[in-house]
Formats: C-alpha cells, structure tokens, sequence
C-alpha cells in the first residue's frame, strides 16, 4: 500500500508500527493507511517523549535514531544509558497500574535488536512511566527477541494487504484506542456499540466567514477576522474546526497553511451557499480505497445509489409525518421507496426520486407555521432548484451548500474523493460522492433549519433582496441561517442505529466512514442515516 508516504513493498517499517499490529492488526493498517487521530492519550505521550530531551543523566544519548536492514526496520529510542541500557518513556494514567504491555515489549525488543546489530552492547532495558516516576525491567530473553522478529513479518503483511483486517468483536482493547471513531468496530460489523462516541468537543466551532470585504488571518495562534480598522472576531486556533468563507472575503496565505497543516477543512462559497471548492492537504488517507472508489464508480455500485435514495426518501417522509400528521404524502413516499429498493438502473432510480421530491415539496409550505411563513408561503412556486426567485428557495440553496461543505470534509477527511460518486455523475464535474453522501441529511438537517428559522421567526422575507426576480439573502440573512444551522449540526442526537449520544455533524462522518467501508470492501453494503 502506498497511503500517503507510509509504507510501501519493500520499504522499511517503523517500530512503532509493528507495536500496533501487536495491540491490533486493523490499528496497524489504519495507521499505515494514513488515518492520524489526535488524543489526550497521544498528547500526553508526546509530552512524555519530549520531557526526553531534558536528560536525567550525564551519560544518557536521547532520541537516538535505530535502524535493521535485515529486517527492513526503523525507528528511535528514547534514551539508550551508558550505551548498556535502554529505556522507553510511556505516559499512563495515575488511576492505571505501571504495567508494560505486549506491544511495548516487542517495541523494546526491537529496539535492543537493533542497537545490537549496531554493535552497541545492550543487555538491559525498562520502560519508565512517566506520571508515576517508575521504571519497570523488560526482559531480553533470546526466545522474545525471535518473537519481535516475528511481529514484524505480521506487519509487513497486514500494511501490505489491499483490504484492511475486520474489527476486533466485542474486545476491551477498542474502548481505551485512539482510532475507535475511525475504526468504527460495532458499526462496521453491523452491530450496536457498547462503547460510546462522543460528540465533537463544544468548544470546538466551524468559523462562516459571511461580512464582504473582510479579511481573516492568523496573529498569535489565533484566527482574527477585520474589515478596515474594526476587528469582527478572533478565536483560538485551537477552538476552530474549520473555516466556510462566504462571498468575497480575503484569506491570508499564513492562514490557509496553518489549516491545511492541521486538516481541518476549508472552504470557499459564494454569497448564496453554493459551493466553489474546497482545500486538502497533500497527505491523505486511504489512497488504495481511493482506487477502488474511482474503478466502483466507473462500473457502477446500484446497491449503494438505492441505498443513498432510500434514505433520503424515507428521511422525507419522517419528516413530512411529524409535522403534518393528516397529509397522505409520507405513505406515497414509503410506497416509491419499496419500488427504489428493486430499482435496475439509475434512470429508474431518478425517476421515483423525482416522483418522491415532488410529493414531498407539493406538501413542503404545510410544514411551515408563525408570522412569518405567509410571506414565504405566498412566494413559494415550488422547488426551483439553483436559480432562487423566491426567498423560501433561496434560502434552501443556502443551507443545502452549508450541509454539502460539511459533507466533503466529512468524505475527504476518510481520505475519499468527493468527485467519484454513484448516484450523481462525476462526468458532470461536481463533487458526486458528496452530493450522493448529502441526500440522506437534507430533510433532517437543511430542512429542518429552514423550517425552525421561519417557524420561529428568526427569518423574514425582509431579510432578503430580489433584483429583477432573483431573491439573495441579505447579511443578517445569511447571519442568521448560518446560526441557525450551526445549532442544528450541533444537536446532540440518539443514533436510530447505533444507540449512541452524537452530533448531527459527528454523524455525518460516521456515515462517510461506513461508506468508505462499503468501498473498501470491510462491509458488504452501504447503510444510509435514517431517521424515526
């Protein structure tokens, strides 16, 4: 595999990398695959091995850098000691007994067998826990160096194979790992997780860059937006998830180089919502999955576009039946959705598709209450698509761009192409799998802001501007769909499959990961979002 750099045929493994395989063959092959994850347990790790560098002893060589050719390894150790000892910093919770683990073992071990070939004679060695100021002795016995040697020929096989190793079931070692959100072990087997997965930290927020003629740059660690001398916002980087710029608004080059070194997502749309592109980083995750994505698209996968359609319509419907209880659409919708699930072509997906928007739109002004929806009501000439003449509509562009940006960070950050999708046509030069991604989340979450932002008045007709015919969302419009929608996506929810508390947005990404699964081949079909 090639997964950005990490490994290849025949290249050299780092040591830490056989310690994964040794915890957990799939963590392994994420792991070479490209998936990074940061976490309190790796921050914490690295700043154990940076405390490195502060030497305890005269006679200490720190970060020393290992290598065995025969074995095709590389890697480093934290302190080798009066070129005798050698000795790994961990960082273990004060709750949690100083223990050295399995994969830690053949770590050290592998460490040792390298410093040997070098011709330094090692004959101890110990792990040294840092939060607990203890060192605990490893062995070196000759039958745990053969069995080192043995982890690394594992390892060699699992990141060289085209299809990651199934989920551990049901194993303790998953609620304590760092890729559980990426791994996605109970979802990917299809059963319901006992761990739970948190929703995004709240601090956390996605910065919409909405005020023309501004300016965001970063100055100090933070990211400060300023339009002439007034300064508009600034925000610790570290509190910011990603940036959506809005209309024509200037970004600094330092700015735009802190973002894509730390991968979050940026993302450029015009003052309607529609979205222009987006940034990535060279590095990506899951290159072969890429492959396989691209050659499945070109072939076609009807399984996963009846899936994605299914979704979508039945999510239509759901909502259609909690907020007008006496219309007759939601049973029409659940009838075409029985057909779409036998559908043989795309063409005959499209067309109970388009049967099914129509039922839901032609019903879509009941759902709509207060002072302010007769105003849009009166407009409404039914969905119009991109060209907005009426507010109603061009208030759903808008948030349906908001939600497709969220949609392609979710599937790049799987290290998926948003360009090669089954549902939509990626001849048309649009990013499809995005958009394939985005149907099941329209009625829930695009929706249903619009439907809140009128029914609660928070929206008006007066917030928007039409010129010869063409309706535009005036700033305070654009302010308060932007609000609106960042309260939607950050709305703690029940999965309906999995059971756990998540985030509207978390769950973007779960679903963009079950889908790389379908791809990737770890899970035979692709299971859309479906609310009850």
């Amino acid at each position: 595999m090639d997964p950005g750099g990490a490994v290849t045929e025949n290249a050299v493994i780092p040591i830490s990398l056989v310690a994964h395989t040794v915890f957990c063959p799939r963590r392994a092959w994420l792991e070479a695959a490209g998936e990074r994850v940061e976490s309190v347990a790796i921050a914490a790790g690295q700043a154990a091995h940076a405390r490195v560098d502060r030497p305890s002893q005269a006679s200490d060589a720190r970060a020393v850098e290992v290598s065995h050719e025969q074995l095709g390894i590389v890697g480093r150790c934290d302190v080798v000691r009066d070129q005798r000892m050698v000795i790994e910093y961990k960082s273990t919770p004060l709750r949690r007994k100083p223990e050295v683990t399995d994969p830690q073992r053949v770590q050290i071990a592998l460490q040792v067998i390298c410093l040997r070939d070098a011709g330094v004679p090692i004959d101890e060695a110990a792990v040294y826990f840092t939060n607990h100021k203890k060192h605990i002795p490893v062995g070196l016995t000759p039958p745990e160096l053969r069995t080192a040697a043995e982890w690394v020929a594992r390892t060699r096989e699992v990141v060289e194979s085209e299809q990651p190793p199934q989920p551990l079931l049901d194993d303790p070692r998953c609620r304590g790992c760092s890729h559980s959100n990426v791994c996605l072990p109970e979802e990917v087997r299809g059963t319901k997780p006992k761990r739970r997965i948190m929703p995004a930290d709240p601090a956390g927020q996605m910065v919409h860059l909405t005020t023309p003629g501004a300016r965001a740059s970063i100055r100090s660690g933070r990211l400060v937006v300023v339009k002439g001398d007034d300064q508009l916002a600034s925000i610790p980087m570290e509190q910011v998830m990603g940036v959506v710029v809005h209309g024509n608004i200037d970004l600094s080059s330092a700015l735009i180089r802190e973002l894509l070194w730390q991968g979050k997502p940026l993302t450029w749309a015009s003052d309607r919502g529609r979205t222009i592109g987006f940034a990535t980083p060279t590095r990506r995750a899951n290159g072969l999955a890429r492959v396989r994505q691209h050659v499945a698209s070109h072939e076609g996968r009807i399984g996963i576009a009846r899936a994605i359609v299914t979704g979508k319509v039945l999510n239509q419907a759901t909502l259609l039946r909690r907020n007008v209880p006496d219309s007759t659409a939601p049973a029409s919708i659940r009838r075409s959705a029985e057909l779409i699930k036998m559908a043989s072509s795309l063409n005959e997906l499209a067309g109970l598709e388009g049967l099914s928007a129509a039922a839901y739109f032609r019903e879509f002004p009941k759902l709509l209450r207060g002072a302010a929806a007769p105003d849009f009501v009166k407009a409404w000439p039914g969905r119009t698509g991109r060209t907005a003449r009426d507010p109603l509509n061009a208030a759903l562009n808008f948030v349906y761009g908001m939600l497709l940006a969220d949609v392609t960070a979710a599937v790049v950050s799987c290290g998926l192409d948003p360009h090669a999708g089954f549902l939509h046509s990626p001849g048309r030069n649009k990013p499809a799998l995005a958009l394939d991604l985005m149907e099941e989340f329209r009625a829930p979450i695009a929706d249903s802001v619009v439907m809140g932002a009128i029914n609660n008045g928070e929206l008006t007709v007066a917030m928007f501007s039409t010129t010869l015919g063409d309706a535009r969302l005036r700033e305070i419009g654009r302010n308060r769909l932007v609000a609106a929608y960042e309260r939607r996506v950050a709305t703690v929810i029940k999965h309906p499959v999995f059971g756990y508390s998540v985030t509207w947005r978390r769950t973007i990404e779960v679903q963009a990961r079950l889908m790389l699964a379908a791809i990737d081949g770890t899970q035979p079909e692709y299971r859309p979002m479906r609310i009850r």
